[in-house]
């Protein structure tokens, strides 16, 4: 379990919190390219660690993030005219440019110093993998854009778009239960599985065959190893299979929030998200799906847009149909004699229990196992790095672009073959690093 102050620490990320300037020194998805699809479109309404914020895509297809706020009255600048490369508040006709510069103040009379000086806060820009990333460093304002760390080079991004398939999804609690939901890997023994009366393995949300979804289900107490690298770490969690055959799950963790799907074999599809805190008490999971050999076919798209995975099923406003407000239709005698949890959706499941943790999760009344020992590393990493930059140590992981580079996925292998060893038979890399397809924004 965590101290109050630590749960505090992990979970607060306002612009005046520990974690809150750690999330800072890294990129942030703040909107999906779909989003803004049209150069002088309608603005998007942005909100990420507290900040309220307008995006828009200027004439020029720049992508400008500036507060929400006109500093002349505070009128809210989405409902402004986006037009000739600016984006203009209705109130007095206030106009910035993507960089935040007032280039037009028509109630100004001409000669006064504001038309040289006034400026809104905005955020630096980058479009890649069909998302909008912001970075909201201390030095965002300041710097020349070249000096920015480079965007995290993560391999879905990478690939041609019709290899990948992109989406957000909203869940109304706070961030860190969604990451440690999905690095707790035994949890699927159990939610993920038919209910115990069925004989039956098969379950169509989950990216995983009948044979690996009974190995799993045979054994939920997987045995953990866990090899640190540059921008966090990977972890391997082991099942007995067939005969003296041992069933990996690699799932791959990469600071602040970046986390992916244990289940692909060679071949296979792999997924992963970013998760965007939009306060305490909310945020938004960026998923995405990938395939480095073949493209993303148009049935297995309607597949993931029905919920399949990480993916739920979602409304126009990305907003998860199964959710709080109809109790994830939950059907008790599906519950009773089909499925463990009676949740139509592998997402939807996961969406279950961290929602029902609550708002913020009390993490001082744990009572914690040896199955949660990837909970537990990611707590310990992530609020090293976040009390280390509050006495003035930076942190190194955002200038290591290259080291998102990596992959998850399953494996078979022999007993006894040790953790580096498998991952090396899996993806010719101990820690999981592949070389780049293509990184080219596309």
């Amino acid at each position: 379990m965590l101290s109050r102050e630590d749960n505090d620490l992990l979970t607060r990320t306002g612009p005046d919190t520990p974690m809150g300037q750690y999330f800072r020194r890294f990129w942030q998805p703040v909107a999906l390219s779909e989003e803004l699809p049209e150069p002088d479109g309608t603005p998007v309404k942005v909100t990420i660690m507290g900040e309220e914020l307008v995006a828009f895509r200027d004439t020029e297809g720049r992508i400008g993030l500036i507060d929400a706020h006109c500093p002349h009255r505070g009128a809210h600048m989405f409902y402004g005219r986006n037009e000739e490369c600016g984006l203009r508040c209705l109130y007095h006709g206030w106009k910035f440019d993507v960089e935040g510069r007032a280039v037009d103040l028509p109630n100004v009379e001409p000669g006064r110093a504001l038309h040289q000086t006034v400026k809104t806060k905005a955020y630096p820009t980058r479009e890649r993998g069909d998302i909008v990333w912001a970075y909201m460093g201390p030095d965002a304002k300041q710097l020349p854009t070249e000096s920015l760390p480079e965007l995290p080079e993560f391999e879905f991004a990478s690939v041609p778009s019709e290899s990948r398939h992109v989406m957000k999804q909203r869940m109304d609690c706070n961030w860190a239960q969604v990451m440690e939901g999905d690095l707790d890997t035994s949890h699927f023994s159990f939610l993920h599985m038919p209910a115990p009366s069925v004989a039956s393995n098969e379950n169509p949300d989950a990216p995983a065959d009948q044979r690996r979804l009974r190995w799993i289900r045979n054994d939920p107490i997987p045995h953990f190893q866990i090899l640190d690298h540059d921008v966090g770490f990977v972890i391997g969690g082991a099942r007995n299979a067939d005969g003296d055959d041992k069933y990996w799950r690699v799932t791959q963790y990469m600071l602040p929030a970046n986390g992916t799907g244990p289940s692909t074999f060679p071949g296979e599809t792999y997924y992963g998200f970013t998760l965007a805190p939009i306060d305490d008490h909310s945020c938004w999971i960026y998923a995405y799906a990938w395939n480095p050999e073949r493209t993303i076919g148009a049935d297995e798209r309607a597949k993931m847009r029905a919920g399949h995975g990480i993916m739920a099923e979602i409304d126009e406003n990305y907003r998860p149909l199964r959710n709080p407000a109809n109790d994830f239709e939950i059907d008790r005698q599906v519950q009773k004699h089909q499925t463990y949890s009676g949740v139509k959706g592998l997402a939807e499941q996961d969406m279950l229990i961290q929602w029902s943790q609550g708002q913020i999760a009390d993490r001082t009344r744990e009572i914690l196992t040896t199955t949660d020992a990837a909970v537990v590393h990611f707590r310990n990493k992530v609020l090293t790095g976040a009390k280390a930059l509050a006495v003035g140590k930076e942190p190194v992981a955002p200038y290591q672009h290259e080291a998102f580079r990596t992959r998850p996925g399953s494996w078979i292998a022999k007993q006894g073959i040790e953790f580096e060893d498998v991952m090396v038979e899996r993806f010719q890399n101990r820690l999981g690093r592949v070389q780049m397809v293509n990184i080219a924004a596309q």
